[in-house]
């Protein structure tokens, strides 16, 4: 079915858009005809409406595999907000909830049912799912199928297996898989028959890029979140322990902070993911265990204490901001060990060589990224095959790095590991170059090495700067082996012999005094009328129990309040507001803006913001001066609300077509008037 004005009403009524972002369309399309589906999209792009709206214009129940009840939960609950039959099946349900989702689906009025990928392994599942009527599979994160990838799911290997016994379309959706994922995702899930694929661009232009070597990172964060104080943000560590030092430090700064990690009681992190959801300006500081479940649209920042471990992770964790497309910002802190520890548990893991081989080229392509001296953008993208790349919104583009011909220094470091016969670690390395005789240096006769003191022209912190670029470049690896020294790559070879040349950058970390400032969301005109906005959408989700976003996000509130809607119908042409939401919630948020809510008949208020009410305005006025005829003299008559909304809506186009709907004394009487309205109107 192609998409036409059933797919753009459902579009505007139910979510509350007048279009479809790019590529939105094409894929709704594609779904809506049951294609079998690969769509790889930005995190942000809007892939659950690409099988939420199809599942509306299909028939039956569209089960939707998704991979964490958080994300589920809050899924649903915007669903229901806009007044769509969805439910979920999953262990963090309460019976009550089990059996309402249960009698909606024996009675036909689920459209929507969510389960995560364990519940798959129970035998009752597949049958369950086979009497409901699904036709059609959606996979939320299907990169999750994928093995050997960041997010792997035993569970997700049941879903092909399910599509057959089903005999269903499966529409198959992620941010991040690069060809091999790909390529995993369309054997595992589709039986190896190429899906139809569409793959949208990875570009997230709102969302500014940066990295920043640490020199305190504890520090780094605080200063970093303090020039954001109130905004919502995400702090991703790479252990637990240090997940709980930082938020304790962030609230010992005076921000409102909680910790998440996957050694919590599931209560505790079902309580922090509430909150994270409920609460404007709340820091959650967590494991990428915290990753996933965010379906938060307004995170206003990301900020990496350790090195993500991988680019894919990266990309996927950072997407987690701007989610709602108002301006957002990251920053990735690095240094030797965070490089050193993500080697070592490539190296140390069970996968077999080729394996650990296409592991450290996704963790050299993070380093590039981080060591990169030109646009983070266009290397970031470059990764996913995009080559068409505009910034200017990056750390360096901000301010172009400062270079330097670094082959001679690098010659130094990789001659100092092959005279100790690549045994020991930067730290003694450096001891060498530096010529400090240590009693490490002295006990192994170092101090005699030709190399000993060559590098007496750089300070410790500059060889630190060295040796990570080294391994940024991926010229030497630590050797698990040999307790973490340092050994070559094949790649650094020809530096070593002189054949090869390399630049680096200069180790420089930019004071806060000098970064740029945070653009205001509003203008300070604005700004006031912002907040009594987001003050009364606290009120209206304390009293539903409902996360503050799912009233209304935050890119819906900067819109009121820039563009002062005064009344209902100006209200409905708010990005965001859909009829349900503005039947619910309209009248609350006039009421901010102009002082008072509007007094309008409810048949009109489902007309709010489209041609059909403004027609209905003018049918209204028209019938009013005709209510007792051309002349005034006949006996009153009117038409009833639900009446002139059927004209409004329907335009017929003859008198005979009115007459069908109001009759023929009513025709008789405002027919021409009617018919003369709508001609202009057309």
């Amino acid at each position: 079915m192609p998409r036409d004005l059933t797919a753009d009403a459902l579009l505007r009524d139910i979510f509350g858009f007048d279009a479809f972002r790019p590529g939105q369309g094409e894929i709704v399309d594609a779904v809506a005809q049951g294609r079998n589906v690969l769509a790889i999209m930005p995190t942000g792009g809007g892939k659950s409406l690409c099988f939420q709206l199809p599942a509306l214009i299909r028939s039956g129940v569209t089960v939707v595999i998704s991979p964490l009840i958080a994300l589920m939960r809050d899924q649903v609950r915007g669903l229901r907000e806009a007044g769509v039959a969805a439910g979920a099946l999953t262990s963090g349900n309460t019976e009550d909830e089990n059996n309402a989702v249960w009698d909606q689906l024996h009675t036909g009025q689920l459209k929507l049912l969510y389960l995560a990928p364990e519940r798959l392994a129970s035998s009752g599942t597949q049958r369950m799912l086979a009497q409901a009527g699904v036709s059609l599979i959606a996979v939320d994160e299907a990169h999750c199928v994928s093995q050997w990838g960041h997010d792997f799911r035993p569970d997700y290997l049941r879903i092909g297996e399910l599509r057959r016994a089903l005999d269903v379309p499966l529409a198959a959706f992620t941010a991040t898989a690069d060809a091999e994922t790909q390529d995993e995702i369309v054997s595992r899930l589709f039986d190896g028959q190429q899906p139809q694929t569409f793959l949208r661009g990875f570009d997230r232009p709102n969302i500014h890029l940066a990295f920043a070597t640490k020199d305190g990172p504890r520090g780094q964060i605080l200063d970093f979140a303090a020039a954001r104080k109130g905004q919502s943000g995400i702090v991703y560590c790479g252990t637990r322990a240090k997940t709980e030092g930082i938020a304790q430090a962030l609230r010992q700064d005076g921000h409102a902070a909680c910790h998440y990690h996957g050694g919590m009681e599931a209560d505790d992190r079902r309580a922090v993911e509430e909150r994270f959801a409920t609460e404007d300006g709340l820091i959650v500081v967590a494991t990428v265990a915290f990753g996933m479940g965010v379906d938060k649209p307004d995170i206003r920042w990301v900020a990496h204490a350790d090195l993500p471990k991988s680019i894919e992770a990266y990309y996927q964790e950072i997407g987690r901001a701007g989610r709602d497309g108002g301006p957002a910002e990251t920053m990735t802190l690095f240094g030797p060990e965070d490089i050193r520890l993500r080697r070592s548990q490539i190296d140390e893991g069970a996968a077999p060589p080729e394996r650990r081989m296409a592991d450290h080229g996704r963790l050299n392509a993070l380093l590039g990224l981080a060591e990169s001296l030109e646009c983070r953008r266009k290397t970031l993208l470059g990764y996913f095959g995009e080559t068409d790349t505009t910034c200017g919104n990056c750390d360096l583009c901000d301010a172009p790095p400062d270079t330097f011909d670094g082959t001679e220094a690098v010659r130094k470091a990789l001659s100092a590991a092959l005279r100790t016969e690549e045994s020991f670690g930067a730290g003694h390395l450096i001891d060498i170059l530096m010529g400090k005789a240590t009693d490490k240096v002295r006990d192994r006769g170092h101090d005699t090495l030709p190399t000993f003191g060559v590098g007496k022209d750089l300070s410790k912190p500059q060889w630190q700067a060295v040796f990570r670029q080294i391994m940024g470049h991926d010229l030497m690896r630590p050797d698990p082996e040999r307790h973490g020294a340092l050994v070559m790559t094949d790649a650094a070879l020809p530096i070593l012999r002189g054949q090869d040349s390399i630049t680096l950058r200069r180790d420089s970390i930019r004071s806060a005094k000098n970064r740029p400032a945070v653009k205001a969301m509003v203008s300070d005109e604005d700004a006031p009328l912002l907040s009594a906005l987001k003050a009364k959408r606290r009120a209206l989700a304390e009293a539903a129990r409902a996360p503050a976003y799912v009233i209304f996000p935050d890119k819906t509130l900067i819109e009121m309040a820039e563009k002062r809607p005064a009344t209902l119908d100006d209200m409905a042409r708010i990005s965001g507001v859909g009829a349900k939401k503005l039947e619910r919630y309209g009248d609350a948020f006039l009421s901010v803006i102009v002082g008072a809510t509007q007094d309008m008949h409810p048949t009109r208020r489902k007309l709010a913001g489209r041609e059909a009410g403004t027609l209905y305005d003018q049918l209204m006025e028209a019938q009013s001066r005709l209510m007792r005829g051309e002349a005034g003299l006949d006996k009153p008559l009117s038409c009833s609300a639900s009446q002139l909304a059927q004209v409004a809506q329907r335009r017929p186009g003859s008198l005979d077509e009115i007459t069908r709907l109001l009759g023929e004394r009513r025709a008789e009487r405002f027919g021409p008037a009617f018919l003369s309205l709508i001609e202009d109107l057309t």
